[in-house]
């Protein structure tokens, strides 16, 4: 089974690319973020046809959103709050294989200081929250769940470009970096692209805009994860990107990244 996540950047503007990714690609379950829209607007019918019967979504105008687009059906899905706001972040859904938690954790603005940045506030509290949510609702640590999408936080030193030049730059400053450790403790989660990437190469998911030539400067950062319990660890037979898709025709400043599960 092949499972993916993609910050889409708007599906209704982008839902072609999803198309072209099926295609290449082909995964099983596909989950997106920053779809953008809100649910009546919601494209169903393009996407079924693009093979995938079973969706759930939970979209506003024009920020958030997340979805799930499934090959495979659900045998329940969710929508989840945090830090006491409905902005559409977090929806999951459950198979008879395991259940799925596709996340879209706050960008967190440009200043690293919850004082005066109430968007890195909320980031860092958002974080704190998943973590005891994550420790309240599987107690049961023998659980098979994924956990992915946009985190909006590169962890590790080879996740970004520099990690002397970023320490102060939201996504890779760290009271955001140590506390999506504590989230990845949580429920001593597996982090995929490290599973198989060692942690010495770099490893990259979002290229900024900003960047005239993303290749030639390839000041990248991995923003993007998947994670899976031990009780899917045995189960990981691959992780991948697709940093190609950085080159599609209008397309999102994030890559494609999916695992392959033998289940």
């Amino acid at each position: 089974m092949r499972i993916a996540s993609w910050n889409i950047n708007s599906i209704r503007l982008r839902h072609g690319l999803v198309d072209r990714l099926a295609r290449e690609v082909a995964p099983d379950i596909l989950c997106l973020q920053e779809t953008k829209t809100p649910d009546e607007h919601f494209p169903f019918d393009t996407l079924r046809a693009y093979g995938y019967e079973h969706i759930h979504i939970h979209g506003m105008k024009g920020y958030n959103g997340v979805a799930v687009l499934s090959k495979i059906p659900f045998t329940a899905k969710d929508i989840h709050h945090h830090c006491e706001k409905e902005d559409c972040r977090h929806i999951a859904i459950s198979t008879d294989y395991f259940d799925l938690h596709n996340i879209y954790i706050p960008a967190g603005g440009d200043e690293p200081d919850p004082d005066i940045n109430d968007k890195y506030a909320h980031k860092l509290a958002f974080v704190e929250e998943m973590t005891d949510w994550f420790k309240t609702t599987y107690q049961d640590k023998t659980k098979p769940v994924i956990a992915l999408g946009d985190f909006n936080i590169a962890p590790y030193e080879h996740d970004v470009w520099s990690h002397k030049q970023l320490l102060k730059v939201v996504s890779h400053t760290p009271p955001e970096t140590e506390r999506l450790e504590a989230m990845l403790g949580s429920l001593d989660w597996v982090d995929a692209a490290r599973r198989f990437i060692p942690m010495e190469e770099k490893a990259y998911t979002w290229w900024s805009y900003r960047n005239r030539d993303w290749k030639k400067s390839n000041r990248g950062r991995r923003l993007d994860h998947i994670w899976v319990t031990r009780a899917l660890e045995d189960s990981l037979r691959g992780y991948d990107t697709l940093p190609a898709a950085r080159d599609w025709e209008k397309p999102s400043d994030h890559i494609p990244l999916w695992i392959d599960l033998d289940l």
